[in-house]
């Protein structure tokens, strides 16, 4: 066990050096790498071989902990994101075991359904992995490793955090949930045209039918979804959305913001929720809100960490054994 722990702490940690370098002397060609710097984080320099082994765990896997990213830069702040929580997973000692990373492992060739016992078959397993990741086991492992450490430390920061939950928010949880709403969307990137268009339709409703054959407008329609689907996925305030539940088929609601811009709303159906059950299951809600508010938590806990590691990155050209300035 000791030894492939070792061996992480090699990939991953061995050049973060702590005022000090760790007591395991690295493979030649990380000695001969370790030198090549990226940039760094809380006065600890950051080697290239780190750097280059989470750009990996995201190739092969994408972002566990976020958004996935659609460019370069979005993957470059990603790596630094990982590196970041590699490197504070590290400094409070959460290590993760052989059988956590065979538990995943299990997971991963059963969803993919192979026919092999990757245990016993050690040729068929290297070869899979060889064809999925183009690295050998061993790295296929560290690279997962690395991701349940990210997790525990990601779970461990937003257990220690303990919100307390309101009555009105547990209630207004509920509604979110069971009440849904059938309505019809015209997007505009600009808020006075929203306002014109409301008023337009408001004293001629006949004119959101008239414009919407036009094709000049952005119409859609997300469907009879809940009120909670719609804060989710279309960013749609939750207390405008309980006010539209309110309204009759037919009937307009005043621009909001929504996921892109301003949004003006046609009610096309609704169902409030039984507001009678609430009691029945209000705890369900207490947990949920509670939930919710630890992962807003965890968001800001990171944002202050990112603050406090005062990331920098070298230009390409600077990548050697520049070390870092020290803050005051």
């Amino acid at each position: 066990m000791r030894r492939v722990l070792s061996l992480v702490f090699i990939i991953l940690f061995f050049v973060f050096s702590l005022d000090k370098v760790f007591s395991e002397e690295p493979p030649p060609t990380v000695k001969e790498d370790q030198k090549t710097y990226v940039g760094g984080f809380f006065d600890t320099q950051v080697p290239e071989q780190n750097y280059l082994f989470i750009k990996g765990v995201i190739a092969v896997f994408g972002n566990k902990f976020g958004k996935q990213p659609k460019s370069a830069q979005e993957t470059e702040e990603v790596v630094w994101d990982q590196l970041l929580m590699s490197f504070e997973a590290f400094r409070r000692g959460i290590t993760v075991s052989q059988e956590e990373v065979d538990d995943e492992v299990n997971k991963i060739l059963q969803s993919e359904r192979v026919t092999f016992d990757w245990k016993k078959d050690k040729e068929a397993y290297e070869k899979w992995v060889k064809g999925k990741t183009n690295e050998p086991a061993s790295f296929f492992e560290n690279q997962i490793r690395h991701m349940i450490q990210l997790q525990k430390l990601k779970e461990q920061v937003m257990q220690a955090i303990e919100p307390t939950v309101t009555d009105e928010e547990a209630f207004q949880g509920f509604l979110n949930e069971n009440s849904s709403i059938d309505l019809e969307l015209a997007q505009f990137d600009a808020k006075e045209d929203a306002v014109s268009f409301y008023d337009k339709v408001k004293s001629d409703p006949d004119a959101w039918e008239k414009e919407k054959s036009k094709g000049g407008k952005d119409f859609r329609r997300p469907g009879g979804v809940t009120c909670q689907f719609l804060i989710d996925f279309w960013k749609i305030p939750e207390k405008a959305l309980q006010e539209m539940v309110k309204l009759k088929p037919g009937e307009f609601y005043k621009p909001e913001t929504i996921y892109k811009g301003w949004g003006v709303f046609k009610v096309l159906g609704s169902k409030a929720a039984d507001e009678t059950k609430f009691n029945d299951i209000k705890e369900r809600y207490y947990e949920k809100i509670k939930a919710g508010k630890r992962y807003g938590g965890f968001n800001e806990w990171f944002e202050n960490l990112k603050k406090e590691a005062n990331i920098k990155v070298f230009p390409l050209d600077e990548r050697t054994e520049k070390p870092l300035e020290k803050k005051e």
